[in-house]
């Protein structure tokens, strides 16, 4: 009997311990996430306005061009930004992890710098940057002559992505570094011999040693950053508030307008509940295909 009593307390004490931890985490992503969808069933105002209309904003926003249209720009947007950080991240990973590089661990602090600054110093700094009165951007292009006049790299609808996928991939990349460089240094130093005994070149190497061993982990960190960039908001918002003309309107944006600008909270939060369901959808697609490597 004392036994068992005693198995008992033993079980309930590891949930007793756990409740903390747990508790935050329903309070803050479980209430949060519960609350927005059941939102998006009602046209309402949050405060005394509650009228059920069941599934008719679901229906709205599917029938809705704009929406795709944001989505269409979230997609361009989300690829190009991930596509220049694992590049990047990969290609300075290779480089800081050359045991020959002199001042290596200045180059590797210098280099996750980018990733420390919060999102609104980062959109402030490049708005500055971007400025065609007195920015440095076109004052270095100007004084190089590659261009003639100053750009209006946030105004003109040709350049706004371009120019925000730039600073986004600045923001970025630091993480990617961290995290190949990491993968890169279990790799052991063997193969690498093994492969130059049997007469690799630099991009041999690359397709069959160094790829094969950072796969995992570039695998599981490029998902991670396609999840992150297709919900982004506030590079995005501070340096062009999604304009102009709607040229940098992704969905994160577009939810943001429909609730707090337009007060259509209740469409604002189905718009919301189809972006986590792309993105679950995302998600799942990732560890099948994890598993299955």
């Amino acid at each position: 009997m004392k036994s068992s009593t005693y198995r008992l307390q033993q079980n309930w004490m590891g949930y007793f311990f756990i409740f903390p931890a747990l508790f935050v985490l329903v309070m803050m992503i479980m209430y949060p996430l519960l609350y927005g969808i059941y939102v998006s069933f009602f046209d309402t105002n949050l405060v005394n306005k509650w009228n059920f209309v069941g599934f008719r904003f679901y229906q709205r926003v599917i029938t809705n061009l704009s929406f795709y249209q944001s989505l269409g720009r979230t997609f361009v947007f989300t690829f190009s930004t991930v596509l220049g950080r694992v590049v990047l991240g990969t290609g300075f990973a290779m480089i800081l992890n050359n045991k020959r590089l002199p001042l290596r661990p200045v180059f590797r602090s210098i280099m996750v710098l980018p990733w420390f600054f919060p999102d609104v110093v980062i959109g402030m700094l490049w708005k500055w940057l971007y400025n065609s009165g007195y920015g440095l951007i076109n004052h270095i292009l100007m004084s190089l002559h590659i261009i003639k006049a100053p750009v209006e790299w946030l105004s003109n609808t040709s350049t706004v992505m371009a120019a925000v996928v730039v600073v986004c991939i600045w923001k970025g990349f630091p993480f990617m570094i961290v995290m190949i460089l990491a993968a890169l240094q279990t790799i052991p130093d063997e193969l690498y011999e093994a492969a130059e005994m049997d007469g690799c070149g630099p991009l041999s190497r690359f397709v069959h040693v160094v790829l094969p061993g950072i796969m995992p982990v570039l695998s599981t960190a490029t998902m991670l950053e396609i999840m992150w960039c297709f919900k982004h908001f506030t590079i995005i918002w501070n340096l062009t508030y999604g304009g102009p003309v709607d040229a940098t309107n992704v969905v994160s944006i577009d939810i943001y307008k429909t609730g707090f600008e337009y007060l259509r909270f209740g469409e604002s939060s189905t718009r919301a509940v189809l972006v986590f369901i792309i993105i679950m959808v995302l998600s799942i697609i990732q560890r099948k295909l994890v598993k299955e490597k």
